[in-house]
């Protein structure tokens, strides 16, 4: 199965949602929409579910035209964020409750219904109500609901972000397995890089209605297609700073001058924005790293990991290191920047140049 979506928009009251989508989502692949609260993400799932139209554009399953086709008449499963459960239902009934309606015969729930259970784990649970569950194990019900019927395209929107930090790593390492052997189109929401970045497949970038960049996860991470780009898929955000490249160095004004890197070295003499990830910056010095100073605003320490934000040439960057460091606001402070993984940027805001690996 394919599922299209062939320019389309969504619009309310005036206020733009959704701007030219133009996307194919295949069975067997594994997509993620990558994208800030309201970027479009939960509407464009809604539009393909069919639980309500686009304002332009169609939507195109398998080569036939399904953009007005209520949800109720196609093969879809939906999970949310929020535990979706039948309160007064056992996980058994709550997990058969599709297959009844659909009309399956007793045995064939019955079959269904416990190979779904297994396949996440809750197989010794069926008989609890969802009141006597953990949260993962509520979600791990409201995911074999929406599993069980094989549906031709699971939409799963954000469906990890209310379990705790051990429940989601759990669950999120078993999701590419769960629909590795079906023959469904799988997509999946997100406002975490490195949700996207675990899950693998391919991701489309959204921001303000509009994609800004689809393809392989990784090769979106490593090559990331202009500045915005580098603001979602990443936490931390990549760093940036105008600069200018003449002469053989990179250029910023009272803060920087340095030779150019190797992957620079073809790029014209001109202006561009510089971008380095916060984990490529560092507080000692170090052979081949640019010394820069900044002024501390705050330090957050995160277990082993300080994260320290500075005001750089006017800028807000952050670096994130290993160990424990002890800064304070307001003081003057030096970082060291690898400029071999630094990135570069047109005046145009395209990508330029990235490190090599």
């Amino acid at each position: 199965m394919s599922l299209v979506l062939e320019g389309v928009d969504r619009t309310v009251g005036g206020e733009v949602y959704l701007n030219d989508i133009n996307l194919t989502f295949e069975r067997g692949e594994f997509n993620v929409l990558l994208g800030l609260t309201e970027a479009g993400k939960t509407t464009m799932m809604r539009i393909m579910a069919g639980l309500e139209p686009p304002s332009r554009g169609r939507v195109v399953e398998d080569g036939q035209d399904v953009t007005h086709v209520p949800v109720r008449k196609r093969s879809v499963g939906m999970v949310y964020q929020q535990f979706i459960n039948y309160p007064s239902l056992s996980v058994y009934d709550n997990i058969a409750s599709p297959l009844k309606l659909a009309g399956f015969s007793k045995s064939e729930i019955d079959r269904l219904v416990r190979t779904e259970a297994e396949r996440l784990g809750i197989d010794h649970l069926i008989d609890r109500l969802p009141s006597e569950l953990s949260g993962g194990q509520q979600q791990r019900c409201a995911m074999a609901r929406a599993l069980v019927r094989d549906a031709k395209l699971v939409l799963l929107d954000e469906p990890l972000v209310n379990l705790d930090y051990k429940l989601r790593e759990g669950l999120r390492s078993e999701l590419r397995s769960l629909f590795a052997d079906r023959d469904t189109v799988v997509v999946y929401a997100t406002t975490e890089p490195e949700e996207a970045l675990v899950l693998g497949g391919n991701t489309t970038v959204l921001h303000e209605g509009r994609v800004i960049q689809n393809g392989v996860t990784a090769q979106c991470y490593r090559h990331p297609a202009n500045t915005t780009v580098t603001q979602v898929f990443a936490d931390p955000p990549m760093n940036l700073m105008p600069v200018e490249i003449a002469d053989g160095q990179i250029k910023a004004e009272g803060l920087l001058s340095a030779p150019l890197p190797e992957h620079m070295k073809d790029l014209a003499p001109g202006h561009y924005t510089l971008g380095i990830r916060p984990h490529h910056l560092f507080v000692t010095a170090g052979e081949g790293r640019i010394g820069l100073r900044g002024t501390v605003e705050v330090a957050e320490i995160a277990g082993s990991v300080t994260y320290v934000h500075l005001e750089v040439n006017g800028r807000d960057w952050v670096i994130e290191e290993r160990g424990v460091h002890q800064v304070h606001p307001g003081e003057r402070f030096e970082l060291f920047m690898d400029l071999t993984r630094a990135y570069a940027f047109d005046s145009a805001d395209q990508l330029a140049a990235a490190p090599h690996s």
